[in-house]
């Protein structure tokens, strides 16, 4: 069975990742099983260089706010605002912080100088403007959304007017009460303002579809497609603010549901636009379901992932990552009976397994799941190995 491990095992390569699929999809993905780490976020970066070097990939899209990283695409496109600016304002999660992301964006403007529009690499958040501890009011998206279709349609094609919607909306506090993540009592949701601005937000996003030649014509694709993200965004983000007010025990499924329902539309509108690398947490992006306790309930939901492989079948690809030690972390040298103990014995300090392969090699050998001490790490699922395209194993993160 080692041989047949061996067999399955290639180098960190651009090359040897596409060689694993049966074509170039439209999105790649590749998840991590932990956030913020150099280590991970190098080896991103390197492995997406050579991608859109060698196999024409035009979009690097990651788990961040949509609308703050239209901050980022317009700078790594045409230079506007400095990196500092850029890095300050274009992440949430606190990911503007990171070296890799620095690095990234340093990377795609450097790599953009010169070139036409056509050829140009584009960046893209697809996360909603959603924390753990709260969600943006729905102002920045339906303002802006409102504000697009005003310039460009007759005012009597439109639902309500801009000050309609500045007082149905309030004020931001109103929205962004951390203390409505944990009490839905606080969240204004489901009273008759949001209830009202959800109709509104559906008819102006109708009213985007039905006048798409006129307003494409009018501006541009571009224009017309940040105005569906507008769309797109305040929906999602209504939607989220509803089910924050509700009182099921349903209530947090149905809220990490939402995330990753406005995750796979933005990946949709992502790849719709031309093939495009991504890079989100493993549990983001994997074709199973998710699971993860949260206040001692358990969840279970549809990850971005899966719901966008059900719709491209094999245009889109999912490389997961594993990891042996994060010793910084307290995550220790893996049991040999763990898939990453199998992998840890490997001779390479880094390479990627042909995953459906890897499982097959195991036959009806059961790998035990492994069990992190940090909560910040989520080791692989030995019974859904078959279901990733390739996993990326590095056999120890060092501490930045």
């Amino acid at each position: 069975m080692a041989t047949d491990i061996k067999d399955a095992v290639h180098a960190v390569e651009a090359a040897a990742v596409m060689r694993l699929l049966p074509a170039r999809p439209r999105l790649l993905a590749l998840g991590e099983p932990t956030h913020g780490e150099d280590t991970l976020l190098d080896l991103r970066n390197e492995l997406f260089r050579r991608l859109v070097e060698q196999e024409g990939y035009r979009t690097i899209a990651i788990e961040s706010d949509c609308m703050r990283a239209l901050v980022v695409d317009d700078h790594v496109s045409s230079g506007t605002g400095t990196l500092g600016e850029v890095m300050e304002h274009g992440f949430s999660h606190g990911w503007g912080a990171l070296a890799g992301n620095r690095e990234l964006v340093r990377w795609i403007r450097a790599y953009n100088e010169g070139r036409p529009a056509s050829e140009r690499l584009r960046f893209a958040g697809f996360d909603g403007p959603l924390e753990i501890t709260h969600a943006a009011s729905p102002r920045q998206a339906l303002i802006a959304l409102h504000r697009y279709l005003a310039a460009r349609v007759d005012a009597d094609l439109l639902p309500c007017t801009g000050e309609t919607l500045d007082r149905l909306l309030g004020t931001d506090d109103r929205w962004t009460d951390p203390a409505a993540m944990t009490d839905p009592a606080r969240s204004v949701g489901q009273s008759a303002e949001a209830k009202e601005l959800r109709l509104l937000a559906d008819d102006l996003v109708a009213l985007l579809d039905a006048q798409t030649p006129h307003l494409i014509t009018a501006t541009s694709r571009d224009d017309w497609d940040r105005a569906r993200l507008y769309g797109r965004t305040a929906t999602g983000l209504l939607r989220y603010h509803y089910w924050m007010a509700d009182t099921s025990p349903a209530r947090m499924t149905r809220l990490v549901s939402v995330r990753d329902q406005m995750m796979a539309h933005n990946l949709l509108a992502v790849a719709a636009r031309g093939p495009a690398l991504v890079h989100a947490h493993n549990s983001h992006l994997q074709r199973e379901k998710s699971t993860m306790r949260m206040g001692g309930m358990p969840l279970e939901w549809w990850s971005a992932g899966a719901l966008v492989s059900a719709q491209l079948g094999e245009e889109y690809a999912f490389v997961a990552t594993a990891l042996g030690t994060i010793r910084h972390q307290g995550v220790d040298t893996p049991p040999p009976d763990t898939v990453e103990g199998l992998l840890y014995a490997l001779p390479e300090d880094r390479c990627v397994i042909d995953a459906p392969r890897l499982a097959t090699a195991l036959g009806d050998t059961r790998p035990a799941p492994r069990v992190s001490p940090w909560f910040g790490y989520a080791p692989l699922d030995p019974a859904h190995l078959a279901d990733s395209d390739a996993i990326v194993f590095v056999k120890d993160v060092r501490q930045s």
